[in-house]
């Protein structure tokens, strides 16, 4: 369900109506504190940093909603699998998956169909228990029966609320879309046409357009683009839309496009190689942020530099992501090499977490880092309300090859938290930029986005810049080596999902820090493949 998200805090940014800090050059994130002014990851300063130094390459998997791997700015850093020969219909490998020559696709169907929309998972669980429950009372049950009947209540509860809130929702926003379309009209331009002097010159006695007007007009004294907001208003009203037609939609049903029984675990080869899909735009941002093609003029310069191969691991569609699926895109990113996963995704229920933690183990065992992004709903994260999560079902015991990250905003001050972003002292373990970052996008384009799904995917670039300068690194190591070189900060902020409270930045993760791509290279280096004991921070790190 995070996918989704990201589309309509963009567009809040986009309207002025919650902006996440100063106006900031595109690249803001890649910059250094010191250096630029900027709280970046300084990727730039790192990369310098190594030049001359050796390096192998990396596989980073992105478990998202696709790639796309002919993009002008990533297919030069697009991972192939060496041991299949493209569109020959075997499986050469014999991994179990035919031409899996990029990655795979866990949500396709083998007559190459895709899912694009899914349910929730609230949905789901819904449907099931319906099935079970339906015109049956409470009185009678026993103890088991009755603790699931109480849960579908409050499945149906929770959809009949969400139902009621989205109508007027999607009529508002399709209200506003209708306006600026009307406004298109009579200027006779399309979106990518109109100026900032076209707003302020346009008249009109519908007070809906005047209205619409004054947005417009703030959004691009803001430094925005009338094409930026008209893309944001058009996620925003597909995002509504599709909220209802699709994710809590009881009626429909996407999976048979997989052909799958999705309640048999123990399946594992099913989908399509298609790694790109339907749609792949989160995918294509998350992607570049890692291994964007560094110093080629074009887009983006990736935190992980032009060593990473990018695995597409299509799991995640516009809905939630299933936990069959989810363990085995780990499995099949483990057993196809690579060393750094990126998992940009979330929801608030998971009913097959010991089949995911199994995964996670089997990914730990296999030296295998996992980045995960902590979330996008301004709240304090739990063990309850945000899977995955790096804690064992039913133990007290946690991953020790997970990192959890949340996101910050390009404003070093008490704006640094950004406002979306979920937090916790001991679940969450660093932050990095999650606020107006501009990366790539399908068909060679590029746009800014806003999550905690785009600061994961900082850390995982350190991490893949760390593993492929330093190899003899273990997963375990370089987590570590993350988190002791996160830089402190000494500020109060403004807490995420508040409107004006006030909290230690150091209160918001477990190191307190922001992930820094050049102080971890540093640590890596001094390092160089001895043990380290974790949570010990390097005085020589504390820059700020």
């Amino acid at each position: 369900m995070m996918k989704q998200l990201f589309v309509l805090l963009a567009l809040v940014c986009s309207l002025g109506l919650g902006a996440q800090g100063t106006a900031a050059p595109d690249n803001w994130w890649e910059l250094d504190r010191t250096e630029n002014s900027f709280p970046g990851v300084s990727a730039a300063k790192a990369h310098n940093y190594l030049e001359g130094k050796q390096a192998k390459p990396v596989i980073v998997a992105v478990i998202d909603s696709g790639v796309d791997i002919e993009h002008e700015d990533l297919k030069d850093v697009i991972w192939t699998n060496p041991g299949e020969i493209p569109g020959n219909g075997i499986d050469d490998d014999r991994n179990g998956y035919v031409d899996d020559i990029h990655g795979w696709n866990f949500i396709g169907g083998a007559d190459g169909r895709n899912v694009n929309y899914e349910n929730l998972e609230v949905v789901r669980m819904y449907n099931k228990l319906h099935a079970k429950y339906n015109n049956r009372n409470r009185d009678g049950l026993d103890k088991k029966e009755r603790a699931e009947y109480d849960r579908y209540v409050e499945y149906k509860e929770e959809i009949e609320a969400k139902e009621a809130e989205l109508g007027p929702s999607a009529q508002q926003y399709a209200m506003i879309k209708d306006a600026v379309d009307q406004m298109l009209n009579e200027m006779g331009k399309s979106a990518n046409e109109v100026t900032a002097r076209d707003i302020a010159d346009y008249k009109s006695d519908d007070q809906t357009a005047l209205i619409v007007k004054n947005i417009v007009a703030n959004a691009t004294a803001n430094g925005g683009t009338f094409a930026e907001l008209y893309d944001q208003l058009e996620g925003a009203t597909d995002y509504f839309d599709s909220q209802l037609k699709y994710n809590y939609n009881k009626e429909f049903d996407a999976r048979d496009i997989v052909g799958d029984n999705p309640d048999n675990l123990d399946q594992r080869y099913y989908g399509n190689n298609d790694v790109e899909g339907p749609d792949a735009a989160h995918g294509t941002h998350v992607a570049g942020i890692i291994a964007g093609v560094r110093g080629n003029q074009l887009g983006v310069n990736g935190v992980g530099g032009d060593h990473v191969r990018i695995m597409s691991v299509r799991t995640v569609p516009n809905g939630d992501e299933r936990d069959k699926d989810v363990a085995n895109a780990i499995r099949y990113a483990v057993d196809n090499g690579a060393k750094v996963i990126n998992m940009s995704f979330g929801k608030g229920i998971s009913p097959y977490k010991k089949e995911v933690d199994a995964a996670m183990k089997y990914a730990e065992k296999h030296d295998v880092l996992m980045v995960h992004a902590a979330g996008n709903d301004g709240k304090l994260l739990t063990l309850s309300n945000n899977f995955p999560n790096d804690t064992y079902q039913g133990k007290k015991k946690s991953g020790k090859t997970w990192i959890e990250v949340g996101a910050a905003s390009s404003e070093y001050g008490e704006g640094l938290a950004a406002g979306f972003s979920n937090y916790n002292k001991k679940y969450v373990d660093v932050f990095a930029p999650g606020a107006q970052i501009y990366s790539t996008i399908p068909d060679d384009q590029y746009a800014k986005f806003d999550g905690t799904s785009m600061a994961a995917p900082m850390v995982a670039g350190i991490a893949a810049l760390v593993r492929s300068y330093f190899p003899d690194l273990k997963a375990k190591q370089v987590k570590e080596i993350i988190e002791e070189s996160a830089l402190p900060v000494n500020l109060e902020v403004i807490k995420p999902g508040s409107d004006d409270e006030r909290v230690k930045f150091s209160e918001l993760s477990a190191t307190g820090g922001l992930a820094n791509a050049y102080t971890a290279v540093k640590l890596a280096e001094r390092t160089k493949g001895k043990n380290r004991r974790a949570g010990k921070r390097d005085p020589s790190l504390m820059l700020f």
